[in-house]
């Protein structure tokens, strides 16, 4: 144990023994060897020595050794003892004066005897030794010591022979020891042995730089004056050993694509061989790839070369294959074929496939020189001879070993001849697109479709012509689509002018043409090759009349127009339409002129002319407007507002846009203008009759007088009302009639509690009120009566104050007056 270990065990033996004081002294076994016991104790307070003791734990009582040591020591030893004696051992602590304070015993044995020096070592691999010993009897384990010259020093606990001691450095010296352990101790080491271990494994790495050929190489090991390689091949249970002092080697003659398993093992200068590495997998490249075969595959997208050749079936791994072209084309697989896209016509391919393992790639195969399909030929050239017999002729292209003409004739396709040479002659008919190619062929195959050439031979003229008119200054000419034509020409010619339309629908619409004209209208089919059929038969048709012009409107009266224009067909029949929102009128002539009557109020018509013939109806003329007068308003109410003042209501007037209502009297007259249905007049005159009156004016000024029957304001209120008391708590109430008056008047006095009334007969200027109750006030209303009994809503209140004298009226007092709420 170090010093610091020791310090640390005094520290802790003393911190023990002082915390031990007050329970007495305690004893243990520190160390126990086959000749001494060292014993530890804790410190007693007092003491001045301490003694330590043997006897035989047969014989407590007699002590065959002891030792003494001072106050100040906590461990000490009892040497020269027997083997394998069990002992008891007391310790005293004592005072200056050799009194026993306090003691503590303790029972052991002593520990085992030295054991016979390790049998036999030898290496494992280069860091493991194994070690045989002879075991002895009661020991529980035993401590292998390893150490060597460089301060290499470790104890490894085994428990039993044969034993491994591992994490040793490779190609070291070690003296290794072994002592036995059991209780209470463990033995003293004997003399040790010398062992060795052995050389560290090469670390491999290896490659394939061909199919029969693999490196191994590895960096050098240190001390090795030899290395061994051996290797098998997989499924195989024959090895192949080689030697060498290199730190390379090239094993040759190896099978292609097989899988080997190579290990290699480094001898050191004593001759020992060290461990041996792990097995390293390792496979030799591909064999060359044989029997290679090509063919053209076509697709809707794309046309590819399908390269294909032999498996070979010993091969170790997976495998993929390389196909190139010297076209610049290439493809991966792991199968038997790939296919090099996209490749074109009149090409020629050197094609070359490489077989890649895990080793790498396989030297290339022999070259295969293909050539594929030839190029469609061009410059088609077709030369119609003779009626009826057609020659196509074309440029030969390269790699081709013959041609085939295709000829389709409407929905018919031919194939009139194969040819070696480059032209190709066959019957074509009149009036039939042909569409023409040519493709070469050799053993890859046929060319692609080429350019079409198309020829049309001279079309047919069309049947079933109709010339029709569609407008006033259009015709539309239709027909049966005839055989060869892909262009109609339409012409329509009249004594002054010739209009064209070229199509290629079998109609076509002739605009812009001169109306009331005759025009022969001939169709004739063409197509770009042969021209226009000019033999085709006319056809002949009038445009419809010309429209009428410079329309003229008179006005007779409020309800007929003379209508006139300006012509100059050579037979029409003229229709003149008024039209307003739901009112038409039409008068129809074959001259220049007609009346439009029974034309209603209030309405805006359009006026516009007409012309039509056997050859169809013009456009109408130019249409010009006018406006009937307005409508009055069927109903007119004139209600009374105020005795001066009355409302003027009337219904909607249709063509009305603004109205002047008067009311008319001897005393004088009220008027209002406005754009509304009602106008509000003042200054009326009471008790008076009114004549009433309307003018109503239309957007454009046109005027209706309207006349309504007579309006009678109302009767006049009287003046100079008074309220003066009677007898018998009676009141009187009198006035002054505005006017004379055949009519009667009533007198109404109003309270909080009570109603009171009176009337006075035509002429009367007073009338009595009996019974009034005084102490309250009255509103006094005198308002005269119309004929049918009603009262005149406009007279104004007068309030008065009625006081009592005892239980009578005492006295009438005028508090002011207001209009009638």
């Amino acid at each position: 144990m170090g010093a610091v270990k020791w310090l640390v065990f005094l520290v802790f033996l003393n911190f023990c023994s002082q915390a031990s004081a007050q329970s007495g002294i305690q004893v243990s076994v520190f160390s126990i060897t086959s000749k001494t016991v060292i014993l530890r104790w804790t410190r007693y307070s007092g003491a001045s020595s301490y003694k330590i003791s043997a006897a035989l734990s047969s014989s407590p009582s007699n002590i065959i050794a002891f030792a003494m040591y001072g106050p100040n020591t906590v461990m000490g030893s009892i040497t020269s003892l027997s083997e394998d004696v069990a002992y008891t051992f007391t310790v005293e602590a004592l005072d200056a004066t050799q009194i026993v304070l306090d003691s503590a015993s303790i029972e052991t044995s002593k520990a085992p005897d030295m054991m016979e020096p390790i049998n036999n070592v030898k290496p494992k691999d280069s860091r493991t030794l194994m070690l045989e010993f002879n075991p002895t009897m009661g020991t529980t384990s035993y401590i292998i010591r390893v150490e060597n010259t460089n301060g290499f020093f470790r104890e490894d606990t085994v428990s039993s022979s044969p034993a491994e001691i591992n994490n040793l450095h490779p190609y070291t010296e070690y003296q290794l020891s072994i002592m036995a352990v059991k209780d209470p101790g463990r033995s003293q080491p004997p003399k040790p042995v010398t062992a060795k271990t052995v050389l560290p494994p090469p670390q491999l790495v290896t490659s394939s730089p061909s199919n029969d050929t693999i490196i191994v190489t590895w960096p050098p090991v240190a001390h090795a004056v030899q290395y061994t390689v051996s290797i098998y091949k997989f499924g195989f249970s024959t090895q192949e050993h080689y030697n060498t002092t290199n730190s390379s080697l090239s094993l040759t003659g190896l099978d292609a694509g097989s899988l080997y398993l190579i290990r290699s093992s480094a001898w050191d200068p004593e001759g020992r061989e060290g461990e041996k590495s792990l097995y390293v997998n390792q496979t030799t490249r591909h064999p060359l790839p044989a029997s290679v075969s090509v063919l053209v595959v076509k697709s809707d997208i794309m046309t590819g070369l399908s390269v294909s050749w032999d498996l070979n079936g010993d091969d170790d791994g997976s495998i993929e294959y390389h196909v190139t072209s010297d076209q610049g084309l290439n493809c991966n697989s792991t199968s038997s074929s790939c296919t090099l896209s996209p490749v074109g016509c009149g090409e020629v391919h050197t094609i070359q496939i490489t077989a890649s393992n895990e080793a790498g790639p396989s030297l290339p195969s022999s070259p295969v020189v293909f050539i594929t399909f030839p190029c469609p030929p061009e410059s088609l050239t077709l030369l119609e001879s003779s009626e009826g017999d057609c020659t196509l002729t074309w440029n030969t292209v390269p790699y081709a070993d013959g041609y085939e003409t295709v000829v389709r004739k409407g929905n018919i396709s031919e194939t009139p001849c194969n040819s070696t040479s480059n032209n190709c002659t066959y019957q074509c008919q009149c009036g039939y697109t042909y569409l023409m190619s040519v493709m070469a062929y050799n053993q890859a195959g046929k060319s692609p479709e080429g350019r079409i050439l198309n020829h049309t031979t001279v079309p047919c003229c069309p049947d079933s012509v109709s010339v029709s008119a569609v407008s006033t200054d259009t015709l539309e000419i239709t027909w049966t689509a005839s055989l060869g034509a892909d262009l109609y020409e339409t012409r329509a010619a009249d004594s002054s002018e010739v209009i064209l339309c070229n199509d290629t629908a079998p109609v076509c619409a002739l605009s812009d043409l001169s109306c009331d004209s005759s025009y022969t209208v001939v169709v004739k089919p063409c197509n770009e090759i042969s021209g226009c059929n000019h033999a085709c038969k006319s056809h002949t048709r009038d445009t419809a009349p010309c429209m009428p012009t410079n329309l003229i409107l008179n006005q007779s009266n409020s309800s007929t127009i003379s209508v006139s224009w300006t012509t100059n067909n050579r037979a029409a029949n003229y229709t003149v339409s008024a039209d307003a929102e739901d009112v038409r009128r039409t008068c129809t002539t074959s001259g220049n002129g007609c009346d439009i009557t029974d034309l209603p109020c209030g309405s805006r018509f359009e006026f516009s002319v007409t012309a039509t013939s056997s050859a169809g109806r013009s456009l109408p003329s130019y249409s010009t407007s006018l406006e009937t007068e307005p409508c009055c308003p069927v109903n007119l109410t004139v209600d009374q507002v105020t005795q001066a003042m009355s409302n003027v209501s009337w219904s909607h007037a249709k063509g009305a846009q603004s109205f002047i209502t008067s009311l008319t009297s001897p005393h004088g007259h009220a008027r209002c203008h406005t754009q509304d249905s009602h106008c509000l007049m003042g200054c009326i005159t009471c008790g008076t009759n009114y004549t009433v009156t309307m003018e109503v004016f239309s957007m454009s000024g046109h005027l209706s007088n309207c006349t309504y029957q007579g309006f009678s304001s109302s009767p006049c209120c009287p003046s100079g009302i008074k309220l003066r008391l009677l007898a018998s708590n009676s009141l009187r109430v009198s006035w002054h009639s505005s006017t004379a008056s055949s009519l009667s008047t009533m007198a109404t006095i109003t309270g909080s509690s009570s109603n009171y009334t009176c009337t006075a007969s035509p002429g009367e200027n007073s009338c009595d009120v009996e019974n009034i109750q005084c102490g309250h006030v009255y509103n006094l209303v005198v308002t005269p009566l119309t004929a049918e009994g009603s009262k005149v809503p406009f007279c104004p209140l007068r309030h008065y104050s009625v006081t009592c004298s005892g239980s009578n009226i005492g006295k009438v007092t005028y508090r002011g007056k207001r209009s009638v709420e």
